[in-house]
């Protein structure tokens, strides 16, 4: 049994496919770049957002940087509640919670926009630290992320977990040498996931507790 457990958000704790890709279609559109469909934009779920738009858009530098800034305004105004929790995942933080273990979040998205979301849907209770990256860019990356609530809250790494949909959290948690569980029910594809080499493979969140509480 895991007694730390650590969560990405997006794709694994909520769904939060309209904000985040009606905030990447207002920054493009604000950037006269013509945008894509909603559904064309999944990928960008799950990697940093700068990251994604020098990849996708070759943006760099200030242009980079205002992409960020015009996707940011639209989300914090309107983006972020476009969003809702997984159906059964209160029920699996509050089994988790009940059977001592000890419950983080752990996401690329940044801090201040990661806690108001949790706090939205009233799930921000169950963990003890909500981390994620900073405004300025920096610790955009997962496994600075992992590293940082693992160092800050002395982790015992043989007794932790990261659950994530994408391959940077497997990434990030194989970087720190701590388990993890690739979940198929958000953004990441099999191949993807099995790719990463994940400890375990999860279909859906009532699954999970199986695996994390045997």
């Amino acid at each position: 049994m895991y007694k730390n457990i650590l969560f990405d958000l997006d794709g694994t704790l909520t769904d939060p496919k309209e904000g985040i890709t009606n905030s990447i279609i207002y920054a493009l559109t604000k950037m006269g770049i013509e945008a894509p469909t909603n559904d064309d934009l999944l990928h960008f779920i799950g990697p940093p957002l700068a990251d994604s738009f020098e990849a996708d858009y070759g943006l760099i530098g200030d242009e980079n940087l205002r992409a960020v800034s015009m996707y940011r305004e639209y989300f914090k105004e309107q983006g972020m509640y476009e969003n809702a929790p997984y159906p059964m995942i209160d029920i699996v933080l509050a089994a988790l919670k009940q059977q001592s273990c000890r419950l983080f979040v752990a996401t690329s998205k940044p801090t201040v926009f990661a806690k108001g979301i949790l706090q939205h849907f009233n799930l921000d209770h169950f963990f003890e630290m909500i981390q994620g990256s900073e405004l300025d860019g920096t610790m955009s990356h997962k496994a600075e992320i992992i590293q940082h609530v693992i160092e800050t809250h002395q982790l015992n790494k043989a007794e932790t977990i990261m659950i994530g949909d994408r391959k940077f959290d497997i990434n990030g948690a194989h970087d720190n040498q701590i388990d993890s569980i690739g979940v198929l029910y958000g953004y990441g594809s099999l191949e993807e996931i099995k790719a990463a080499n994940p400890t375990h493979i999860v279909a859906t969140v009532d699954y999970l507790l199986e695996v994390l509480l045997k």
